[in-house]
């Protein structure tokens, strides 16, 4: 049975949502077990009697705030992050879940846990809605800021093997954003990286923007600059719609009854706009899975960030990058 490590004091709010969310995860799969790190007064009475067995305490009160730095992580080893981080490293937790400051779970996991072979840096992925019945795997959203082109090639790969393995994609296509489809253009970094990751099957070249949200390809490739500006944007986008469609449904009796009867369109479109239902952002390239999730995550978001942890721990992720980077070296 896998073990699950949850860093339960990491979020915004508080234990409260984390430890739920954890609960409705054990509710909905009898697969793994977990151990919450953090402060037993606060999460001990958050946890229903029956699930008890399930629920295993690592007790520090130590978190790392928003306001600390990534370093501040490498020093304060009572820290939850720390210690869940190392309940991996040691083999005691097969996985991580994290709500709270994405730079140290990088730092730590990047340098307690270590990298698979091949990997010179880590990258973080999400998946992006499309217009079609499907989603778009972007990496890197905020691990690297500056990249070479090798790094961008090894994120080709990453994303392709996360999409065949977690995924269940079969043949997924690869794309490199640039501002034009043309294998002429992008930077000087982004030349470079198309040809490398065009030794890469399925790779199907440059893609823009817009590509992103019209599942043209199953894995877009950028730098962690680029990837978080795409994300952030796509957060906004989607937030500011939701609030001009509540606006203008407000404005006649003729709106108010459309809006009744288009009730499953606009859930559907809620559904498929919410971080929520995607969880969390694996930290890909690690020998063990990291969940990032988003620091204000609700209860269903960590339930959805556990159950990618589960996902990743149970397939052959890690084994098949690191075959896939050394073929492909060769």
């Amino acid at each position: 049975m896998l073990k699950i490590a949850i860093d339960a004091m990491g979020g915004d709010f508080g234990p409260e949502p984390i430890i739920e969310g954890l609960v409705l995860a054990l509710r909905n799969n009898n697969t793994f077990t977990a151990i919450a790190v953090g402060d037993e007064k606060q999460i001990k009475p958050l946890i229903p009697n029956y699930l008890a067995n399930r629920i295993e305490i690592l007790h520090t009160e130590d978190v790392i705030s928003m306001s600390d730095t990534a370093t501040d992580a490498l020093k304060r080893k009572e820290s939850t992050i720390y210690k869940a981080i190392e309940l991996v490293k040691n083999e005691e937790a097969d996985a991580v879940v994290s709500a709270g400051h994405s730079g140290a779970s990088m730092s730590l996991a990047t340098l307690r846990i270590g990298r698979i072979k091949g990997v010179s840096r880590p990258a973080i992925a999400t998946l992006m809605p499309t217009s079609e019945n499907q989603n778009t795997l972007v990496l890197d959203v905020g691990a690297n800021v500056d990249c070479e082109a090798k790094n961008l090639y090894e994120f080709a790969v990453m994303g392709q093997v996360y999409a065949e393995d977690v995924l269940q994609l079969d043949d997924p296509l690869i794309g490199l954003l640039s501002n034009g489809e043309e294998e002429s253009k992008g930077n000087e970094v982004t030349k470079e990286a198309f040809k490398l990751i065009s030794k890469v099957p399925n790779f199907a070249g440059n893609v823009e923007g817009s590509d992103v949200f019209k599942g043209t390809v199953d894995v877009v490739v950028c730098d962690g600059f680029i990837g978080n500006i795409l994300l952030k944007t796509a957060e906004g986008v989607a937030d500011t719609i939701g609030k001009i469609i509540k606006k203008n449904l407000k404005r006649s009796l003729i709106s108010i009854t459309g809006a009744v009867l288009m009730r499953k369109v606009f859930k559907n479109l809620k559904v498929r706009v919410d971080y929520a239902e995607y969880g969390g952002a694996p930290l890909l390239g690690v020998k063990a899975p990291v969940i990032i999730a988003h620091g204000k995550s609700n209860p269903k978001a960590i339930q959805n960030a556990i159950f990618q942890a589960i996902n990743s721990a149970s397939s052959n992720l890690n084994n098949d990058i690191e075959e896939r980077l050394e073929k492909y070296s060769s």
